[in-house]
């Protein structure tokens, strides 16, 4: 297991943030735009060395980061990698995130890798394993991880328990956080047809450590259905934007991140999206008050 020595890392304001991408980080060293955090892809960041990590330095010592990975494959059953989670623990002793996830799903299957994010069947034969491997990975690293509820463009006949039940299970049971994938929730509601507010309401007061909102692609198929795909390569939505309202309000505000990771635009269309989200926080706390 590693721990972490010195001062305690302080967590991520419940602010807007945005992802750190490569096309961006020479404006963002030099403008230093006002947001509220950085997240990365933990992968991209493994090497010992080189550019990514010299701007990274410079990010990190101006901003909170997020350490979001896609490799960690917590539903395989496949052995955990115990070098990704080493490579893991390196980063994060390296530059102390406030918040570290990965997704409720699976990548691998006999030490070969999909560059996708692949479904699971919820049955509590799977809940059992992955909180199993969850608890094995906090234990690893010696903190807390948030697991991201992602999107699914199939189901699974055998299936016994509703995906947010699924999701509220893993946490209580592991003592993970959720990463609540807003669009993603949208997404999968529209796909196989639940209101999405049944979903947040399954997701227990305060288990929400952070939130991702992005854009996704609309495809319409032969029959006159739709079926959404997570793309991450457009502004958000109007009802994604609500369901965002309805889930601040559920479970008030944490850290919320833009993501967008194809045909990625300038820096400042992210920091205008980052802008709603926030303005939508805030107008959280005025109704509070």
């Amino acid at each position: 297991m590693v721990h972490h020595t010195g001062n305690p890392i302080p967590p991520i304001p419940a602010c807007a943030g945005i992802g750190l991408r490569s096309a961006h980080h020479q404006e963002v060293v030099e403008r230093r735009p006002t947001v509220g955090f950085f997240e990365v892809h933990s992968e991209n960041f493994f090497g010992a060395g080189g550019p990514p990590h010299r701007y990274l330095e410079r990010v990190r010592a101006e901003y909170p980061l997020s350490l979001h990975g896609v490799g960690m494959s917590l539903g395989s059953v496949d052995p955990l990698n115990n070098q990704h989670l080493d490579r893991l623990a390196q980063l994060i002793e390296r530059y102390r995130p406030g918040l570290v996830s990965d997704h409720l799903s699976w990548c691998s299957i006999g030490e070969r890798y999909f560059n996708d994010l692949l479904p699971m069947p919820y049955t509590e034969e799977a809940l059992a394993h992955v909180v199993f491997r969850v608890c094995q990975v906090q234990e690893h690293l010696g903190r807390q991880i948030l697991v991201e509820n992602v999107s699914t463009y199939l189901e699974f006949e055998h299936s016994t328990i509703p995906e947010w039940e699924f999701v509220a299970e893993v946490a209580q049971q592991s003592g993970c956080g959720v990463l609540l994938d807003v669009n993603n929730v949208y997404v999968n509601a529209v796909n196989h047809g639940f209101d999405p507010q049944t979903f947040l309401r399954g997701i227990p007061l305060g288990a929400v450590g952070e939130m991702h909102l992005a854009g996704h692609t609309v495809n319409h198929l032969d029959d006159g259905k739709r079926i959404l795909i997570d793309t991450h390569n457009d502004l958000v939505c109007d009802p994604v934007w609500e369901l965002f309202r309805v889930a601040v309000a559920r479970f008030g505000r944490a850290p919320t991140l833009i993501e967008w990771d194809t045909d990625l635009p300038e820096l400042d269309v992210l920091l205008n999206e980052a802008a709603i989200a926030q303005m939508i926080l805030e107008q959280s706390d005025a109704r509070v008050a």
